[in-house]
């Protein structure tokens, strides 16, 4: 009778670890679609922008969310496998990535923040040259409409000021067509608007583009860092 008893709550041990670790694992997907929907929105939402900055820090950390996210998905399958066929083995591999999930998540987030503090000096460095140097240029398409995009989303005109195309190869040469800023510089948008640089034509933003374009970057940084450390610590509890 006792051995029988034994047995009986040793089954209703494994029921239970079994059903714990199914809802571990709905928590685990949660998470890992939290997760992969954050690499998602970094990279979809104004994901032109990402070519005006000079590394990809930015879109590494992205991509590591996806790749961490993903990995979620297939491993908490594999738990679930793992404990229906009580396979010792496949629970090792199951922990194994848990852990190397966590480590990714938690290096997306240490990358973003750490990445905050130097996305300033970047953007500084390389949005005026970007302008002067690349704007409707041959082969830069991608840059030319990031640009357009940027001045039209943010209401801005130039990286500092629309003083900054002044030096732009495309402002100096015949294609401009005496343009003295694009025309994505215009509140209203018409052809050759550029022509006229009047604060009542054109953007005049303190600051210029770089001070939007840091803070929507900058913001970013800080939601997939809060993001990344969040559920890491969740998974770990």
């Amino acid at each position: 009778m006792v051995h029988l008893y034994e047995d009986e709550k040793d089954d209703r041990g494994t029921v239970f670890l079994k059903y714990l670790l199914f809802m571990f694992n709905f928590l685990f997907w949660v998470g890992g679609t939290a997760v992969i929907a954050m690499g998602l929105w970094t990279l979809m939402e104004k994901s032109d922008y990402i070519s005006l900055l000079a590394t990809s820090t930015f879109s590494l950390s992205a991509y590591i969310l996806l790749f961490a996210g993903s990995l979620v998905m297939i491993t908490g399958f594999l738990g679930c496998f793992a404990m229906i066929r009580e396979q010792k083995s496949c629970l090792t591999v199951y922990l194994s990535i848990l852990i190397l999930i966590y480590l990714m998540e938690l290096a997306a987030g240490i990358l973003s923040y750490v990445y905050y503090d130097m996305i300033s000096n970047e953007l500084r460095h390389n949005l005026n040259q970007t302008i002067i140097e690349d704007y409707a240029q041959p082969g830069k398409m991608d840059i030319t409409l990031a640009i357009d995009n940027l001045q039209q989303d943010f209401r801005c005109c130039g990286s500092n000021s629309y003083h900054d195309w002044l030096y732009s190869l495309f402002i100096n040469s015949e294609k401009s067509e005496k343009r003295l800023v694009p025309d994505s510089c215009c509140k209203t948008i018409t052809l050759n608007c550029g022509a006229r640089d009047h604060p009542s034509n054109i953007f005049k933003v303190e600051g210029g583009c770089i001070t939007k374009l840091e803070e929507f970057l900058q913001e970013h940084l800080l939601l997939i860092g809060a993001v990344s450390v969040g559920i890491a610590c969740f998974q770990v509890l």
